[in-house]
């Protein structure tokens, strides 16, 4: 093998879809801003409110599963993904890995998130008592696209396929698939978004995310030898020292 072919590379797919879907994403807060009344989107989104959203009282969006997905993208989640993984990365010596994680949130959040719901500030699901439908079931800030909670999910999604090696990497695709799907489900089950701002705001934080995996991916493939997790592994019999009274006549 040739020293070009063994040299850390930054593959160009990440760089190509990342940046398409950063444009789906851009494309989409334009033309929000341009009506953020009634967008293009807007009767799907009302379809799917009246099909998936909950009225008040019902405790339908307070039992285990929706919680997991209110908690991920509050105080616990920020908890997780802004402080514990990083710390963990920089413990087991992967502080390539905890830069990359720590870049993609705080990126992420910051100008995916709050950036474009200042700039777009499209209103959130209201109450419309003589439709049936209603507005969110939680406490919410102002500007409904894009869902901060779904960006956060299409992070995490990337964010830690990112850290995998390409052999362990397959079963959080799928794990990390459902959570970004269970996310869409969760804010728009409490009315908390319009369906096209979680779907396109997991588009957002993931699309994102692979851009900057691109970016990274020199740094990270050298961290892929390092364990996530520590552990020791004894010593083979034959790798041990000898004790000097072995071989000894008596």
């Amino acid at each position: 093998m040739t020293a070009d072919a063994s040299r850390p590379r930054r593959p160009r797919v990440l760089l190509v879809v990342g940046l398409a879907g950063l444009a789906v994403f851009v494309a989409f807060a334009f033309a929000v801003a341009a009506n953020v009344e009634r967008p293009f989107t807007q009767p799907f989104d009302d379809a799917w409110r009246a099909f998936v959203g909950l009225a008040p009282g019902t405790g339908g969006e307070t039992w285990a599963l929706p919680m997991f997905f209110q908690y991920l993208g509050e105080l616990p989640g920020a908890v997780l993904t802004i402080l514990l993984i990083p710390i963990w990365l920089f413990v087991v010596r992967r502080w390539r890995s905890a830069l990359f994680f720590l870049a993609a949130e705080f990126g992420g959040t910051f100008l995916v998130s709050q950036l474009v719901k200042n700039l777009v500030d499209r209103p959130r699901p209201a109450d419309d008592v003589a439709a049936n439908l209603f507005g969110p079931l939680f406490q919410v800030d102002h500007g409904s696209f894009p869902s901060g909670h779904s960006v956060s999910a299409g992070i995490l999604l990337v964010g830690v396929a990112a850290l995998l090696p390409v052999a362990k990497r397959r079963w959080w695709w799928l794990v990390g698939g459902l959570i970004a799907v269970g996310m869409v489900w969760q804010r728009t089950l409490i009315n908390a978004h319009w369906f096209s701002d979680a779907v396109v705001g997991v588009i957002g934080g993931a699309s994102a995310t692979l851009v900057l995996w691109w970016a990274f991916a020199t740094l990270l493939q050298r961290d892929y030898g390092k364990p996530l997790f520590r552990r020791t592994t004894p010593a083979p019999l034959d790798a041990r020292p000898a004790s000097p009274y072995e071989g000894a006549s008596v």
